[in-house]
């Protein structure tokens, strides 16, 4: 029997090993980013966006003929304050928390109907900010609001 075995260049070595190790890390990125436990099962709606108009340590917010005319509503409220997730309780009441999601904070922008859900993790929030199902702990943090003339004053 021959030997017909033929040296490997260190040049062609080392682009091999580079393609391994690319492969590898490849596969463990695409791991992560797949279905974990705390990844959301169901995809939740997006939900409307409206402008904020920021002055003097507060955002107004005009409700009338938008997306929070109705009570159980929700929106993401832009301002240059901040941004918030409001929602419609009562003809009369509305509530407003941050919607930075305290686990590693990701802006929420979905909800499932009754609860905010963040879209990196699957934390899931009641409307009042508290937390519902993790990997989040903490709570959103919560905004005093007024109501009146169309217009939600979300207190800063």
């Amino acid at each position: 029997m021959s030997d017909t075995h033929t040296p490997v260049s260190r040049r062609r070595f080392c682009a091999g090993a580079c393609q391994v190790a690319s492969c590898a890390t490849l596969a463990t990125f695409f791991s992560a980013c797949g279905g974990s436990p705390t990844s959301p099962s169901a995809p939740a709606a997006t939900l409307p966006v409206l402008p904020g108009q920021f002055a003097s340590s507060r955002v107004q917010v005009t409700v009338a003929g938008s997306a929070l005319d109705n009570v159980g509503a929700a929106a993401l409220v832009e301002s240059v304050a901040g941004v918030f997730l409001l929602a419609r309780t009562s003809a009369i009441a509305f509530t407003a928390v941050d919607a930075i999601c305290s686990h590693e904070s990701c802006t929420i922008t979905g909800s499932d109907g009754s609860a905010y859900v963040c879209p990196c993790h699957g934390s899931r929030y009641s409307r009042s900010g508290q937390v519902l199902a993790g990997p989040a702990k903490a709570s959103l943090r919560q905004f005093g609001t007024t109501f009146a003339d169309g217009v939600v004053t979300i207190a800063l």
